[in-house]
């Protein structure tokens, strides 16, 4: 199976989002799948305004059509509501392709603590873009019903387990002295 994976948030990023994608990109080959990401390396980027270390792609949805079909996933998912996020749907929808989306980060909270931005305002821009999506990953319960409570549909939860081969469930020294 091949899956391409669509995501603004990619190294050299340092945060959550990215660790869990890295994660699954390289773990992919275990389950027998072929992933690719797809993120904002290869277009033209700038600095967000208010966070100069998130760069964002300046692309084309006919760029990032092309891009898709070179690798001819047999699904696509898109981790970011950023523009990657964005132009992939736009052709996943533009192409009648089907694709499941995942929401990482309390985006709504986030725009409300640094603007005067209602949260309702983001939740409608975040449901517009997860609306066709075969499916919206979660990671917790929380997370869910709280997707839930402001009018999401389709919530798959996705738990990200934990790697035993950096944690086990006994360590021979807890200062490891």
């Amino acid at each position: 199976m091949r899956v391409l994976i669509a995501t603004d948030a990619w190294r050299p990023q340092i945060n959550g989002v990215v660790r869990s994608l890295e994660r699954m990109f390289e773990a992919a080959p275990d389950f027998g799948v072929t992933a690719q990401m797809l993120t904002p390396e290869g277009f033209r980027q700038v600095g967000l305004p208010s966070y100069p270390d998130i760069r964002i792609a300046l692309a084309s949805q006919q760029q990032v059509a092309k891009r898709i079909a070179e690798f001819g996933p047999d699904h696509i998912h898109i981790a970011t509501e950023g523009p990657i996020g964005w132009l992939a749907r736009a052709a996943c929808l533009a192409q009648k392709r089907s694709f499941t989306t995942s929401y990482h980060t309390r985006f709504p909270q986030y725009v409300a603590a640094r603007w005067p931005i209602p949260e309702s305002w983001s939740y409608r821009f975040l449901r517009r873009f997860h609306a066709p999506a075969a499916g919206v990953m979660v990671s917790t319960a929380t997370v869910e019903a709280e997707l839930r409570e402001h009018g999401f549909e389709r919530i798959l939860r996705w738990g990200r387990g934990v790697d035993l081969s950096l944690f086990h469930p006994r360590a021979a020294s807890v200062l490891d002295l």
